[in-house]
């Protein structure tokens, strides 16, 4: 049998109420804590804290205060990304950021999801006290290639692909996939030209 971990990184149900989340959590939330309480000119003891937080991290990343995760194990960031102020990051599944990343302010990337039909998305015979939580949660990773560029207020979808080298516009709500090397844009998110190929 699957361990609820095990199902939530396979993309299934889970119970995101289970002990390995809440301590995943309270993990994040102490290492915030600290990370929103050092100064600005604090880079390197905030590159140790992102150390501690993040899957992983490349050389030369910075993340804007303030700055939201779920876990933060789930976060893979390569070199040369720049997250701004105020991004959100529900990293209940993996979340990997290539090289030469730039992330805007208020960019929102959420990995968690519910089913849209009411009677799929509440958890059979749940009742309170039990613990679990009182709907359906799945998961989906999200991958932003090497090169890419996220305008103010995106939001990136559960299961979302943007490939390497595209622009997404700002307040952009991408629902699906976004090939390399495009310029793409609204609510949905759809490619309004392509960009001349670069080294990705």
């Amino acid at each position: 049998m699957k361990s609820e971990l095990e199902k939530c990184m396979a993309g299934e149900y889970y119970d995101c109420h289970d002990k390995v989340f809440l301590d995943f959590k309270a993990n994040a939330r102490k290492l915030l804590k600290e990370y929103h309480a050092l100064v600005y000119e604090q880079k390197a003891e905030k590159t140790e804290l992102l150390k501690q937080l993040f899957g992983k991290i490349g050389t030369n990343v910075s993340v804007g205060l303030p700055f939201i995760c779920d876990y933060g194990r789930n976060i893979h960031i390569g070199n040369n990304v720049s997250v701004n102020m105020n991004c959100t990051f529900v990293d209940c599944n993996q979340i990997t950021i290539g090289d030469n990343v730039l992330i805007a302010s208020n960019v929102q990337l959420y990995t968690a999801a519910h089913p849209v039909e009411l009677d799929e998305r509440l958890t059979p015979d749940w009742e309170p006290g039990t613990g679990q939580y009182f709907c359906r949660t799945y998961a989906l990773p999200i991958t932003i290639g090497s090169g890419c560029w996220l305008g103010g207020g995106v939001i990136v979808l559960p299961g979302v692909t943007i490939g390497a080298g595209s622009v997404i516009g700002a307040g952009s709500v991408v629902t699906k996939d976004i090939p390399e090397n495009s310029v793409a844009a609204g609510n949905p998110c759809r490619v309004i030209r392509k960009i001349n190929e670069g080294p990705y």
